[in-house]
């Protein structure tokens, strides 16, 4: 026997719940048996329950109302539901609700004890599984960021070297490279983490409204200030404040964020009383700080003040070997999100994904996946689902091949055009030559899309694009 579990044993017919009970009470089961699908139900609001065996067809409450009642109370417990003869339809219902199995009258104890063990090793799996995630939380404080690549182990190994400590960390990268994502772990894995982590960009506001929000103010301190507002850093006392975007910040404030470093201490505006704040200060920027303390855009003694620690962050175009993974975990991640089926992407789309450039980094893969996603018919994503950027990127081989154009039928307007060799003939701009053949090739396959870009040698977004470019030209 594999591990002990409470089963929850239903069965209307006298003596049957008993005799299953005992059977599974040999190998290890503590068992709660009844006959009343009612006692059933309160028996699932009394106790902890990892596995319910029950008959479907009682008179009471029926089998799929305990299913239900059981995944509703233990959204973990497994469910294997009895069937009488003839009931498989049923059964398949069932399993169709949540159930994990069945098994079909007339019972053979051997048969139930099996089944059993089955589910009790999936529970345990399941359990040790979710033990282990646990403890990878714990330790590393990271389970949003993915990454096998040199570089990433090399950051993700820094980070945790640097966590539990008060050092000032400036993280540099590109927009969309994950910055908040290195700022929120390293917030987990430090004392601080029961205090909290607040996050404020610099860029997004006026130099007025980003000194109250960071600082706070006093009533009265400015129009519009009806009542004492306690700032970010206040907010963050004991915690951790992320500044996004500080290369952004106005000299003025840069002044005021020095002294917040050196005496950890703010002062509102509208006041001059200072107070104390026990605040650790990350930072981040996609702009060269030491070009900008150059140029006279930012301080200089504050610029050495945050790079007490820096993390350099690559972009997703260095850092290549992480692709599959990103698209598994968005992949995952907006299948669940938006109820869709996709699990997984074809060698092609994987390709195709691997190849691009990725301008706006981890960010644009993380909408163009949700995007394949949505569209997505079926349970994986091809090529012809993603961007066309990304499409225009693959490697030769992984679109199909062009298919040679056959004759057409004669335009509806009456130029007699017939295939593409007559373009030759027709004087007519690069841009009226593609709306005839996309015109004709529908005309040829009766408005069938799919057939039409399959036709041209276009994936069938790159032909819906061309067909929203040209409108009623083509369909019209």
């Amino acid at each position: 026997m594999t591990a002990v579990a409470t089963v929850l044993v239903v069965d209307d017919e006298p003596g049957h719940a008993e005799v299953m009970a005992e059977a599974l009470e040999r190998i290890g089961c503590h068992t709660l048996p009844t006959n009343s699908a009612r006692q059933a139900l309160r028996l699932l609001n009394e106790h902890e329950i990892d596995l319910v065996l029950t008959d479907l067809k009682m008179p009471e409450v029926s089998g799929m109302d305990i299913l239900r009642a059981a995944k509703q109370r233990h959204p973990d417990c497994e469910v294997i539901v009895i069937s009488g003869q003839g009931g498989v339809d049923a059964a398949v219902e069932a399993m169709r609700a949540g159930a994990a199995t069945y098994v079909r009258k007339p019972l053979r104890i051997e048969e139930v004890r099996a089944v059993v063990e089955k589910q009790i090793d999936r529970l345990a799996l399941r359990r040790r599984q979710k033990e282990l995630e646990q403890q990878v939380d714990e330790s590393y404080g990271m389970p949003s960021i993915v990454g096998r690549s040199a570089k990433m182990r090399q950051i993700l190994q820094l980070v945790r070297q640097v966590a539990d400590t008060n050092a000032t960390v400036l993280i540099l990268g590109d927009s969309g490279t994950g910055k908040e994502l290195i700022a929120q772990a390293l917030h987990r894995l430090s004392r601080r983490r029961k205090f909290p982590f607040v996050a404020i960009n610099c860029a997004a506001m006026n130099e007025t409204l980003l000194e109250s929000e960071l600082f706070g103010h006093e009533k009265g301190a400015f129009t519009g200030a009806v009542r004492t507002h306690r700032g970010k850093f206040e907010y963050a006392d004991g915690g951790t404040i992320f500044l996004d975007e500080i290369g952004d910040m106005p000299p003025t404030l840069q002044a005021k964020l020095l002294r917040v470093l050196e005496a950890r201490e703010i002062v509102k505006v509208g006041s001059n009383t200072p107070h104390k704040v026990d605040v650790r200060v990350v930072a981040a920027t996609n702009r060269d700080l030491e070009q900008a303390v150059r140029d006279g855009r930012f301080r200089e003694d504050l610029y050495f003040r945050i790079k007490v620690v820096t993390v350099g962050l690559p972009p997703l175009r260095d850092r290549r070997d992480d692709i599959p993974l990103l698209v598994e975990r968005f992949v995952r991640e907006f299948a669940e999100l938006h109820g869709r089926t996709a699990r997984a992407v074809t060698p092609a789309a994987l390709a195709g994904l691997c190849h691009y450039e990725w301008p706006g980094n981890v960010r644009q893969l993380r909408n163009v996946i949700e995007t394949a996603v949505l569209i997505t018919p079926g349970d994986v994503i091809d090529l012809v689902n993603l961007a066309s950027e990304v499409q225009e990127a693959a490697p030769a081989g992984s679109m199909p091949a062009p298919m040679p154009l056959p004759p057409f039928p004669d335009m509806a307007d009456g130029t007699g055009f017939r295939g593409v060799e007559a373009l030759a003939d027709v004087l007519v701009s690069l841009d009226d030559a593609e709306r005839i053949l996309i015109r004709n090739a529908l005309i040829a396959k009766d408005g069938n899309r799919e057939q039409a870009a399959a036709l041209l040698g276009i994936s069938e977004r790159t032909l819906y694009r061309k067909i929203k470019q040209y409108g009623d030209v083509v369909t019209g």
